[in-house]
C-alpha cells in the first residue's frame, strides 16, 4: 500500500496540483479542505477528502490520525482578513490562538506547524513534487529593464527584505526610488493596485522572501491574476526573488505580459547583498 500524504489545502490551483505530483510519486492523499477557500475539483485528485471551516485544528489533526498520515503539507491560500470575520475555531485551535502572541503569518503557521508535530506528523515544504514551479533567474520577457527600472528594482529589494523581516509581507511598490505600497494583511493584489493607482503607470513591483522564510509554507506566489492586477493599473516590471517564490501558469503568465510590454525578471541574491539579474 503507498504511504499517505496529507495536504492541508487552502484556495487557488496548488492544492490541486500537489495533490496530482503526489499522486504520480505513488502515494494516497488524503486532503483537508476549507470551506469557502479550497476548490470543490480537488475531490477527484484526492484519495480521501473532508472539509472544514478556518480555525478547525482540532479536526485537521483527528482526520490525519484517523487516517494514519504521517506527513502533511500546507498548500494554497487562506484570505486573511477573515481572521477578522470568518473564523470558527475548534478547542484546540483557539487554545493554540491564545498562545500565539504576535499573530502574524508565520508566526501562526509555524505554530500550527508545530501542533501537528508534536502529534507526529512531519510537515514537509510545500514544493516537495512540484520544484519546478520555483521561479527562474533572468528576464522572462522580451522587454528588459531599463536603468531607472533596476534603480528602483534594488531600492524596492531593501524594502521588501525589511518589512519581510517584520512578517508584514513579501511585496512592496515603487517608483522613481519612492514607496508607494506595502503588502500587509491585504495581499499582493490589492497592494498593487492601490501601488499602481498611484505610480499613475510604469510602477515597480517587487516579491521577495521573508529572511525568516519557511519553505513548508507561504512562498511568494505569482500567476495570472497578479499580471492582470498590473496590467489594470499598468504597472512597468515584476521583480521576483528566483527560486524562492512559485510561478504559476509560466507561458501564459510571459505571453500576457509581453502583450502589455512588461517586464518580468527573477533575481537572485547574493551573500554579500548584491542581485544578480
Amino acid at each position: 500500500m503507498a504511504s499517505k500524504i496529507g495536504i492541508v489545502a487552502g484556495g487557488g490551483q496548488f492544492p490541486l496540483l500537489f495533490a496530482q505530483a503526489a499522486r504520480r510519486e505513488g502515494r494516497q492523499v488524503v486532503v483537508v479542505a476549507h470551506r469557502g477557500e479550497s476548490r470543490p475539483d480537488l475531490a477527484a485528485a484526492a484519495d480521501r477528502l473532508y472539509w472544514i471551516k478556518l480555525g478547525q485544528l482540532g479536526k485537521i489533526i483527528s482526520y490525519f490520525k484517523k487516517e494514519k498520515v504521517g506527513e502533511a503539507v500546507f498548500v494554497g491560500t487562506i484570505t486573511k482578513t477573515r481572521i477578522f470575520r470568518d473564523i470558527r475555531p475548534d478547542w484546540r485551535g483557539l487554545s493554540l490562538w491564545r498562545r500565539i502572541r504576535i499573530r502574524q503569518d508565520d508566526a501562526i503557521l509555524r505554530a500550527i506547524a508545530d501542533e501537528l508535530e508534536k502529534e507526529g506528523i512531519r510537515v514537509r515544504e510545500s514544493t516537495l513534487y512540484l520544484k519546478q514551479l520555483l521561479f527562474p533567474r533572468g528576464v522572462l520577457t522580451r522587454r528588459e529593464p531599463a536603468p531607472d527600472q533596476i534603480e528602483d528594482i534594488r531600492f524596492g529589494w531593501k524594502v521588501a527584505r525589511a518589512i519581510g523581516a517584520l512578517d508584514i509581507g513579501q511585496c512592496v511598490v515603487v517608483r522613481d526610488r519612492t514607496v508607494l505600497a506595502v503588502e500587509a494583511i491585504e495581499g499582493t493584489d490589492a497592494a498593487v493596485e492601490r501601488g499602481g493607482r498611484l505610480a499613475g503607470e510604469r510602477a515597480v513591483v517587487v516579491k521577495v522572501k521573508k529572511p525568516i522564510q519557511d519553505f513548508r509554507f507561504d512562498l511568494p506566489a505569482i500567476g495570472l491574476q497578479t499580471i492582470a492586477t498590473m496590467q489594470k493599473v499598468k504597472a512597468g516590471v515584476l521583480a521576483v526573488e528566483t527560486g524562492q517564490a512559485l510561478l504559476f501558469d509560466g507561458e501564459a503568465v510571459v505571453r500576457e505580459a509581453d502583450r502589455s510590454g512588461m517586464v518580468i525578471v527573477g533575481i537572485e541574491e547574493q551573500a554579500d547583498g548584491s542581485l544578480v539579474f
